[in-house]
């Protein structure tokens, strides 16, 4: 039966033309068609952003202890995209979670299905039925002796039983176990048909790694029984009726595609496709079946005849990957092995109608190719492969997990398929490199890499949920000693920016991507906005100094040098440990190195190209009393002669670096400044928070010069993810004289908190990272900060790099300023032009000050070299006023606002004189003016002769005038102007006229 050109939802995909796809290196050794497709695609502008992250030991029972292991390992979702299973084997259990709010998972409580015997379910899967929504899990009920018994080392153990059960588990309410199904075998994956008419499960019937069979070595095969395939008739919706039916494998077919051990199939893991075909990998044996399901129940005497198309996944030859877990990235090894598939989804189809599967190759005990590759479905060509571009992406992202480069590398060991808001992705996990890649599937033949979604441990259950733009990511490494918990993170396609990465790196001059990871240390570049310097600790061979853009995001690193010797000679024995790094105007670095013991401990001075010019060792009296937690910061203020060079210790000095039991000398760690100049150490305490975390401390990870005398000190706990609490950046004034380093500890500096990047850390929504280990100050005055991640040992391997903000906004206390105003006096009349005086400090030369009156800005002025400026206030309103001036802050000063200076302004002065003629007759008009001093007065004027009103006007441009005819006699004339809100009424002089006829 053809299966037509769908994704797993059945939606039909156009075969175009290859979107564009850019390589980070090709496998030289690969075919035309493969590609790593490693530049991101352009289908579309959204991208997956993460929501949360749950910790399911927060979903176990009440009776269970929450720092027992728990698992998240597959998963699956409710017809309605709100309830979300998963299968945590360790604990025997089923865990459901209300993703209703998927950026606030609600534990729904987690339920056993062991069986009484300690089974382990293996996969999940939700469909509806009449009894509502239903779980189908699988249980594996198996025994395999040796593997947790140390007593089987020295003989062969038993080889064990294969057994497992099936629980048909109610969604809603509490959790029913309805119906269970003896499966006659050990199972691992299950999956439902698209339509919900099959269930099908791959029985592996699983070898025992500890059993060594007859001509063979410890945990091969064949190993008795053989797997088989388990399907299930869903058509009747009643749970309770719902029966099995096995499909043995044809040895034959097996043997004939040339499978490794075709009397042991061992199946793994399935999928179905919108015309019921399953396939199903058979990863030790490196090879994949295709099954008919409707023939199955059709003939169900005849199934194993279902068995459509039997073919070897082959071997794959990658080049340009790091194979050597040596703690250096040499990208050059070659690896040539069986691709041994585990997940397996079908993707599609071709231009020429063929239906293609993919499958993530994550190896067993003879191969893994870590990659990916597409097959045609029926003959097993390979129509694509990932060659090395899915091992780089770990490189390119600090995911690069060196402890596994000599195995299996980045283990892409879960897939996923889907079309979510219109397009198709393939999800691939990296199971050791703790992340899932994203491509766009539009041309199955060419996949497109998108993007790179973090996740915590052991990522295995990816599980799209397409009609909310959601895919889930459940991981199943667990390990509460060091904080490692198995979680679910949900992340939704759309507009919103993605949180990771926040830095990568480029692409090196061989193809391929510069490795880094373990950033401990940040360092700005003199003069050079938008790049800093970062260190990688030992966790790998080499101290390696890091080149970054800021200018980009992510943060790109564009460039890499080691630390050497003087004479270039590469260190590679673990002696240098890069903890502080400080690029000094001059050229150059000083790098605190923390050494393994207290003498160990050193300043080491390394010119531009990293290697060490001068080492200074700390003095005795500090050096012997570290044990462990030395130097973890250097930074330094002024240069040439007058250069003075700050370290910090990370915890307080111990009582006895010999003691078997550690004892510190109070909660007090130290500071200490170096005088290059002289040779001479002053020492400073700095007090330290306390925890109330059994088992935790806090200590200093890192400084950093805000000013000549004013450091950053960042101080944090070693708690991560749901009980991270110290995250936070001190501020401390370091007095011109220090002391002894014993003194240090009775006088300890006055801390000031200045940015708590625990909030920063939460905002990605992951597992919150624990070691926030660099901070700088760039040139361009922004503040990074930067976690440092272990190289991914007992940690998640996320590096989260953040912008905190400016100099100014972060170090406010830091940076802060004082604006004063002054007045010449304090009462003036209206109209009246005052010279205000502000100034600012420190100096701000250069900068603009802003004079309010009310708050409402009334003049500005520029600051000259000593921080003063004059503003000219023309004082026009009556009134009190209350007169501020502001000065914004800039990158390197806070803003601030003076106190308020109160002015008081009254009416203007103001003189009326009148104009008019002496003599007049009867017969004629006159003119009577009176002209207002300022001329700028308005308001009225009244004209009197002798005690009686001519007549009021209003005044023009400083003058009133009145045109009257006055009779015979004598007449004095005079005018009064009545003021206004702003002027002062005046009164003109007296004119006598003299009127005849």
């Amino acid at each position: 039966m053809r299966h037509a050109p769908t994704t797993r939802a059945g939606l039909a995909l156009a075969a175009v033309g290859a979107l564009f796809a850019g390589t980070l290196g090709l496998d030289p050794a690969a075919a035309a068609h493969v590609s790593t497709g490693h530049s991101p695609g352009q289908h579309s502008t959204e991208q997956f952003s993460r929501l949360s992250t749950y910790p399911v030991f927060e979903n176990v029972p009440d009776d269970v202890d929450p720092t027992d292991p728990t698992v998240a390992e597959i998963s699956s979702v409710s017809p309605d995209g709100n309830t979300l299973a998963y299968t945590d084997a360790a604990g025997g259990r089923i865990g459901f979670l209300d993703i209703t709010d998927p950026s606030d998972p609600v534990g729904l409580g987690s339920h056993d299905v062991s069986g009484g015997t300690g089974g382990s379910p293996t996969s999940v899967a939700i469909t509806a039925s009449s009894a509502g929504d239903v779980a189908l899990v699988v249980v594996d009920d198996s025994t395999y002796p040796g593997l947790e018994d140390t007593a089987w080392e020295d003989e062969d153990p038993a080889i064990g039983t294969r057994a497992g059960h099936l629980d048909v588990v109610t969604v809603d309410g509490d959790h029913q176990i309805l119906h269970t199904i003896d499966l006659a075998g050990q199972p691992d994956s299950i999956a439902i048909s698209p339509d919900g008419r099959y269930a099908a499960i791959a029985m592996e019937n699983q070898r025992n790694e500890a059993y060594t069979p007859d001509g063979g070595e410890e945990g091969d095969l064949p190993q008795a029984p053989a797997g088989f395939l388990q399907v299930i008739d869903l058509t009747d919706d009643d749970p309770t009726t719902w029966t099995t039916t096995p499909v043995e494998l044809p040895v034959d077919a097996m043997t004939d595609a040339g499978l490794d051990t075709p009397e042991d199939a061992e199946p793994e893991y399935v999928d179905i496709n919108a015309d019921d075909q399953l396939a199903m990998t058979l990863q030790e044996n490196n090879g994949v079946v295709i099954v008919d399901l409707p023939s199955v129940i059709d003939d169900p005497d005849n199934a194993s005849a279902a068995v459509t198309s039997v073919w070897s996944a082959g071997n794959d030859r990658v080049s340009g990957i790091d194979a050597t877990s040596d703690g250096i990235f040499d990208p050059v090894d070659t690896v040539d092995k069986p691709r041994e598939p585990d997940a397996i989804q079908w993707v599609g189809t071709d231009a020429d109608g063929n239906d293609l599967v993919a499958t993530a190759n994550e190896g067993d005990w003879k191969g893994g190719t870590r990659g990916w590759t597409v097959f045609d479905a029926a003959t097993g060509e390979v129509v694509w492969d990932a060659g090395n571009g899915f091992e780089r992406l770990a490189t390119r992202y600090g995911l690069f997990n060196d402890d596994r480069a000599a195995k299996k590398g980045t283990e892409p060991e879960g897939m996923a398929f889907d079309e979510i808001d219109g397009t198709p992705y393939a999800f691939v996990g990296s199971e050791r490199s703790n992340f899932v890649a994203v491509y766009d599937m539009t041309d199955p033949t060419k996949p497109t890499f998108t993007q790179v979604l973090p996740a915590t441990n052991g990522p295995e259950g990816l599980l799209p949920i397409p009609s909310r733009n959601l895919i889930a990511i459940s991981s199943e490494t667990d390990d509460a000693s060091v904080l490692v918990r198995a979680s679910v993170s949900l992340y939704r396609l759309g507009d919103d920016p993605a949180t990771f990465p926040s830095i990568e790196s480029d692409i090196g001059s061989d193809g391929a991507p510069i490795g880094w990871g373990a950033l401990g240390a940040l360092s700005a570049v003199p003069g050079n906005d938008h790049v800093l310097y970062a260190a990688s600790d030992n966790a790998y061979a080499t101290g390696r100094i890091y080149k970054i853009d800021t200018g980009v995001s992510p943060a790109q690193i564009v460039g890499v040098r080691e630390v050497r010797e003087a004479d270039g000679t590469l260190i590679d024995d673990d002696s240098i440990d890069i903890e502080g790094l400080y690029a000094r105007p001059e050229g150059g670095f000083w790098a605190a190195n923390e050494g393994a013991t207290g003498d160990a401990n050193s300043l080491l001075r390394l010119d531009d190209a990293g290697r060490i010019q001068e080492t200074v060792s700390l003095p005795t009296e500090i050096s012997s009393k570290i044990g462990k937690w030395g130097l973890e910061g250097v930074t330094a203020v002024g240069s040439g002669e007058s250069e003075q060079v700050y370290v910090a210790v990370q915890r307080p000095l111990w009582t006895d670096s010999t003691a078997t039991t550690q004892g510190m000398d109070g909660n007090v760690t130290r500071i200490g400044r170096y005088t290059p100049a002289t040779g001479t150490w002053e020492w400073f305490g700095f007090p330290l928070d306390t925890t109330s975390v059994s088992g935790d401390w806090i200590g200093v990870s890192e400084i950093a010069a805000v000013d000549a005398d004013t450091l950053a000190v960042v101080e944090r706990d070693k708690q991560n993810g749901t009980t991270a609490a110290i995250k936070r950046v001190y501020t401390v004034d370091i007095p011109a004289t220090g002391v002894s380093g014993d003194e240090a500890i009775t006088a300890p500096l006055t801390t000031t908190l200045a940015h708590d990047v625990l909030p920063d850390l939460q905002a990605t929504h992951g597992w919150t990272q624990e070691k926030l280990e660099g901070l700088t100050i760039g040139a361009d005055h922004q503040v990074y900060a930067v976690t440092d991640n272990d190289g991914l040992v007992d940690a998640t391997g996320e590096t989260v790099f953040m912008r905190l903000g400016s100099l100014s906004t972060v170090f406010a206390d830091a940076t802060a300023t004082t604006t004063k105003l002054a007045l010449p006096t304090t009462r003036v009349r209206a109209g009246s032009t005052v010279r205000v005086g502000v100034s600012v400090s420190p100096a701000a030369a250069g900068e603009t000050v802003t004079l309010l009156d009310g708050g409402r800005a009334v003049g500005a002025g520029t600051l000259d070299a000593a921080g003063k400026a004059t503003i000219a206030y023309t004082a026009a309103k009556v009134g009190r006023h209350s007169l501020t001036a502001t000065y914004a802050g800039s990158d390197t000063l806070a803003a601030s606002t003076s106190a308020v200076a109160r002015l008081t302004v009254t009416k203007a002065a103001t003189k009326a004189t009148l104009k008019a003629p002496t003599r007049a007759t009867t017969t004629k008009r006159i003119t009577l003016r009176a002209v207002l001093s300022p001329k700028a007065a308005t308001g009225k004027v009244t004209f009197f002769d002798g005690a009686g009103r001519l007549g009021t006007v209003a005044v023009g441009n400083g003058v009133a005038t009145l045109s009257v005819r006055l009779g015979r006699g004598r007449h004095t004339v005079s005018a009064t102007y009545a003021g206004t809100a702003t002027y002062a009424a005046a009164r003109t002089g007296r004119a006598t006229i003299t009127v005849t006829i």
